[in-house]
Parts: structure tokens; C-alpha cells; sequence
């Protein structure tokens, strides 16, 4: 899920026809490598190997409930997020096929309450995250909800009826889009005539004997034998903290399953106990732009490569779940790893599994001319050029985000847009690497002087040019104070002056500093409000301003009158 700009990286896991897959030998060295999480007081995993359709591995490492004790065990139920996606979108290809509905349809003929925004968005266009809609997560949040809330489908729907305006035109981008997900889920239930869960339980999960696998609708529902989530405890004293998790909604998230109905799922993708062949097929075609690219995103599907072998999954992320799922089909081989800490990777796990596994069949990726840097080897890089990279870079194709780099000693650190920073790692000169996410930095270097370029890789490449941020003293704070109300959020932010610092204010999220970058231009740190752009009008005030972040954009706030909410409001009449 969301903020994640954790916000949507596929894990690559294994796969390999091994005859001693099962071997005691590896079988141990694979538990070894949860060895870190399998003792008391600790959250932990869940881990399943699956092979020509059967759970050849599957083992439980830590505790589901930190408060009971309970294990975890590979029918231990747990919230797998956005995993949940493949199952919405197969339901749809599903209705498709029985001709209830079109891919092509216009979203409207099923949901007459989404705006009509003057361009057609179809739902195809929904499953490929191509619609444009801003995403529920990032809207919530906006209008003033934590996620740790309790979050209705009605509540998103409230929302999505108010919008306005659309990130970028349907079909012409792509941008991860939750919100998408829950609107197909509400297109089967209105279509079949019943809850989407319901639907689900009867033609998919019954079907396949998922016995302990539900969309989890109700957030007050008792659900035995699952798990819930933690995280790393804040505070000075050592140990965990509750991710608490209330939604009631699905389609996008809320699939609560284990590793062992998984792996019936993952049998369904070779063996289409549910629907046939064709549904797969359907389900594989990559997502392709009007301008004619195509994507790596499928329906609720990512294609993906590891070290020469092709699989297809999806991972998630919600409060403290983290949950990957993948499949090789050449190789007849599928992954699933389940967590309940935040801090856990899955995706360095199953790498981990996947060199244990595979070893005899990977292809050992070509090397540059520059040393491939790993977790543990990096390139001896000569600490005194990052003085020519240091400083900010604004990506070309979204303006106003911004990318920071600085060096404290011999680390290195990047710091995007309302993110937070995080280190990076050199692999050459010029290039360096996230660990946390499949991505690296170019900094192109010139003949003399400071680089002015960089190029993201992440997805494809983002070019960024060189900024130099607005000396604060040039541009007149006062300018800016005031209060601005979102219609389509219905909430109000106020920027207000204390002291040396200007403040961004919420009545919910409370306040945190604002950037000036320059007159027209200011930064945020919270993950739901990164770049604000000042709108003025031609005599140069400010009419109002619009907000943006990963996948909200340009979001409208309107400046109140300087009087607004002042005063001590009248009595009611006898």
C-alpha cells in the first residue's frame, strides 16, 4: 500500500526444478535463514516453496500475536495487502469472460457516482493503474485521516465522488493506484448482484479449497487464527509496538489467506481449476500507454526477471504486513512469503531462498565495466567527488520533486521529496544504489565543474536537473500565512509564522516546517504533502495553492478571506 514510496517495488523470488528440493540438507539452510525471528517476543514469517502445484516448503518463524504467544505456523492467517489485487482483477477477467462485462467498458456504466471528468476511463485502464485517478490512501490522508483509522469503502467512495480533476489524461501514464482496485471490487459486486466478498467466496475460494482465505470487509469481523502486526518500538526500551490495521474495505487490500491456500492459488495459475487457460492469458497482457509503451504491470500482475529466469507476482504493504507472491512458469516454481513486522524484507529473503534454491539454474548477471556493488561489497569510491554531486535535482517530469544528496564522512544519503532520507551506496564513480529498493542514482559528470544532471532509474530512467533552492531571506514569508480549504477534501491547512520557522498546520496531523524553495514553490515533510505550487493571479497574489504528492497531483486549495473562522460566532435564536 501507500507511502509508501516503499510505494510499489515487485520482489524477484526463485525458482528452480530441483529433484532434492526437499532435501533435509536445504530445507535446513532455508530455516536458517529465519533463525533472527524464530525465537519467543518476536513477529516474524511465514514461508512456502510451491512446485508442479505442491507445497514442497512451508515452515512459521516467530510469533502472530505478541501478546498471546500464539506462533506462527503456514496456516497462520495473515493481511497480505496488495497480493490482494491479482484476485480482484481475476474476478473481473472472470465476469469478462462470461460477457457480464468488457474491459473496454466506460468505469461510469457500473459507477455513475465517479465525476465525470471529460475523458472516458475504462476498466481496463483501472487494473492497469493507466485510469489517472488520484490514489484513496494519499487522499485520506490529505483530508485529515491517519491509516491506522478505521477506513470504510464508504468512506473512500465519499471522496472519490468529490474529485474534481485527474492526475494526467486516462491512458497516457502510469501511476500505482489503489483507489482503482476498490472501484473494480464495488464493479463485481454491483455486476453479480452481491458483495464482492461474498462473490469471491463462492466462485474462487470455495472452488479452489482456500478454507482460511476471505476479503475482510467488516474491521470489527473475529477472524481465529490470525495474525497481527508490529513494528520496532519507538521508544528507548528495546522491543515491539502494535501496527494496528482497521480497514473495512477491499478489492485493492483486506485478502486475509495463509501460505498453504497460496499455494492452491499458485496451482491455479498452471492448472485453471478456475476459469482456463485464456483467463490467464488475459491476465498476463501487459498494460500499454496510448503512446504505445508497454508496461510491466498486468492485471494485478508484475512481470518481472531474476538473474535470466522470468516470473510474474506482486507484493504488499500495510501497517506492519509485508507479503510477496511469485511465480516462474517455465520453471513450475512459486514463492510466497508472509510477515508481520514492518522492518522485515521479504524481498532480501527471498532472494536469499531463491540462491539456495536455484543456484545450478541462475544466470549470473553480466557484469559492467565498473564492480557490481552488493548488500555486503561496495565500490571503493573516492569520498571527495560527492562534493561535485551534493545539492538538490528536480525531476523533469514531475516538477517540484526533488532530490537531495549530501555526504556525512564516508556515507552517503538521498533525501526525495517528503520521504525522508536514506542511504545510498556506490557502485561506480558515478552511479550509486538504494538496498532498499530496486533503484540507483547516475550523476553525469561533465568535463569541469559541479554535475548540473542525474538519471533515477527506477521503472525506467528520470532525468533530474541541478536547482538551487531560493535563498529564504529574498522571499517575504508573510505572504504566504493564511488558510486554504480543498473542496474536493472538504479539510483546511493553515500556514501561520512562529518565530524563525513557517509552519504547515492541520487539525489532525498537526504541524511541521515548511520550505521555501522560491516564491512560487514550497516543500513539505509529510509523506501526503511534498510540493506545494502558489497560484496567483495577474497582479501576483495568491489565490490559492496546489499540493501534490507520489500519486496525488495538483490538488486545489482555495485561499480563504484573511477573516475567516475569526471572531466569536453568534448565538442560536430562541
Amino acid at each position: 500500500m501507500k507511502r509508501i514510496i516503499y510505494s510499489l517495488v515487485l520482489i524477484g523470488l526463485l525458482a528452480n526444478p530441483l529433484a532434492h528440493a526437499q532435501s533435509p540438507r536445504l530445507s535446513a539452510r532455508i530455516d536458517s535463514l529465519f533463525a533472527e525471528w524464530n525465537k519467543p517476543g518476536m513477529p516474524g514469517a511465514a514461508v512456502g516453496v510451491v512446485h508442479q502445484g505442491k507445497l514442497i516448503y512451508a515452515k512459521g518463524f516467530g510469533e502472530a500475536d505478541l501478546e498471546t504467544g500464539a506462533p506462527i505456523k503456514p496456516e497462520t492467517i495473515f493481511h497480505v495487502a496488495s497480493v490482494s489485487k491479482q484476485f480482484t482483477a481475476y474476478a473481473v477477467v472472470l465476469l469478462a469472460q462470461e460477457g457480464k462485462l468488457s474491459l473496454n467498458d466506460d468505469i461510469r456504466k457500473y459507477l455513475p457516482e465517479v465525476p465525470d471528468f471529460g475523458k472516458t476511463i475504462t476498466i481496463r485502464q483501472l487494473m492497469n493503474h493507466t485510469s489517472g485517478l488520484r490514489d484513496q490512501w494519499n487522499l485520506l490522508a490529505m483530508a485529515g485521516w491517519q491509516l491506522d483509522d478505521v477506513i470504510t469503502k464508504e468512506q473512500i467512495f465519499n471522496l472519490v465522488r468529490r474529485q474534481k480533476e485527474l492526475n494526467f489524461e486516462p491512458g497516457s501514464a502510469y501511476a500505482y493506484c489503489n483507489t482503482g482496485y476498490t472501484l473494480l471490487g464495488e464493479i463485481v459486486g454491483r455486476v453479480t448482484k452481491q458483495p464482492f466478498p461474498n462473490w469471491m467466496q463462492q466462485h474462487v475460494f470455495k472452488p479452489l479449497g482456500m478454507k482460511n482465505t476471505l476479503f475482510y470487509a467488516n474491521q470489527e469481523q473475529l477472524v481465529k487464527g490470525r495474525a497481527y502486526s508490529f513494528h520496532v518500538a519507538s521508544g528507548a526500551q528495546p522491543g515491539f509496538d502494535k501496527s494496528i490495521l482497521s480497514y473495512g474495505n477491499v478489492g485493492a487490500t483486506s485478502l486475509f489467506t495463509t501460505v498453504n491456500d497460496l499455494a492452491l492459488w499458485i496451482d491455479n495459475f498452471r492448472s485453471s481449476t478456475i476459469g482456463n487457460k485464456n483467463t490467464m492469458t488475459q491476465m498476463l497482457e501487459r498494460g500499454r500507454l496510448t503512446k504505445g509503451d508497454t508496461l510491466p504491470y498486468a492485471l494485478g500482475l508484475i512481470h518481472g526477471k531474476y538473474k535470466g529466469l522470468s516470473y510474474y507476482g506482486h507484493d504488499g504493504a500495510d501497517a506492519g504486513f509485508r507479503s510477496s507472491l511469485a511465480y516462474f512458469p517455465k520453471e513450475d516454481y512459486g514463492f510466497i512469503v508472509l510477515s508481520n513486522q514492518a522492518e522485515f524484507n521479504p524481498g532480501k529473503k527471498a532472494f536469499d531462498v531463491a540462491r539456495l534454491v536455484l543456484a545450478p539454474q541462475l544466470k549470473e548477471e553480466k557484469q559492467t565495466s565498473a564492480p557490481v556493488a552488493t548488500s555486503s561489497t561496495v565500490y571503493a569510491f573516492d569520498s571527495t567527488r560527492f562534493s561535485q554531486y551534493a545539492g538538490a535535482y528536480e525531476l523533469a517530469e514531475q516538477p517540484g520533486f526533488i532530490l537531495t544528496f549530501r555526504r556525512n564522512g564516508n556515507r552517503y544519503y538521498a533525501d526525495a521529496t517528503g520521504r525522508g532520507e536514506i542511504e545510498i551506496f556506490p557502485s561506480s564513480d558515478t552511479t550509486f544504489f538504494l538496498k532498499v529498493v530496486d533503484a540507483s542514482i547516475v550523476f553525469h559528470k561533465p568535463k569541469e565543474g559541479n554535475v548540473n544532471r542525474i538519471t533515477l532509474r527506477q521503472n525506467g530512467d528520470h532525468p533530474a536537473t541541478r536547482v538551487q533552492p531560493g535563498q529564504q531571506s529574498e522571499v517575504k514569508w508573510e505572504q504566504f500565512v493564511g488558510k486554504y480549504y480543498s473542496p474536493e477534501l472538504e479539510t483546511i491547512y493553515t500556514i501561520d509564522r512562529k518565530g524563525d520557522a513557517l509552519k504547515l498546520i492541520h487539525v489532525h496531523h498537526g504541524e511541521v516546517d515548511l520550505k521555501v524553495i522560491n516564491k512560487d514553490r514550497l516543500q513539505a515533510p509529510w509523506w501526503f504533502v511534498q510540493n506545494i505550487a502558489v497560484v496567483r493571479d495577474k497582479a501576483d497574489q495568491i489565490l490559492g495553492l496546489r499540493m501534490s504528492n507520489g500519486r496525488v497531483v495538483n490538488l486545489w486549495f482555495k485561499r480563504l478571506p484573511d477573516d475567516f473562522g475569526t471572531g466569536i460566532p453568534p448565538m442560536a435564536s430562541k
